[in-house]
């Protein structure tokens, strides 16, 4: 039984040497151009994750390290509130 993926139809500007690139990829590849864009992007977008910087900060936060108050009834309260944190 096929199943049909929706698609849409849309435009984007690569430079034009990367495109020669990703048409001899596709050549190489027997794909056609269109599929082997979507699967990079796919590829891509499935595989990304934080830089390490940020996924320390991730785990920093989820151990509850330097955790303060934030004080929001004023602005000058909450700039004194932040610069406590540190």
């Amino acid at each position: 039984m096929a199943t049909t993926v929706e698609r849409k139809q849309t435009a984007f500007r690569l430079r034009t040497d990367l495109v020669e690139r990703l048409r001899i990829e596709a050549r190489r590849e027997n794909r056609s151009l269109n599929n082997l864009v979507e699967v990079i992007l796919s590829e891509a977008l499935d595989t990304r994750q934080p830089n390490p910087e940020t996924m320390a900060a991730i785990e920093e936060a989820r151990r509850g390290e330097y955790a303060g108050t934030l004080n929001t009834g004023s602005f000058e309260a909450f700039m004194n509130s932040i610069n406590a944190i540190d």
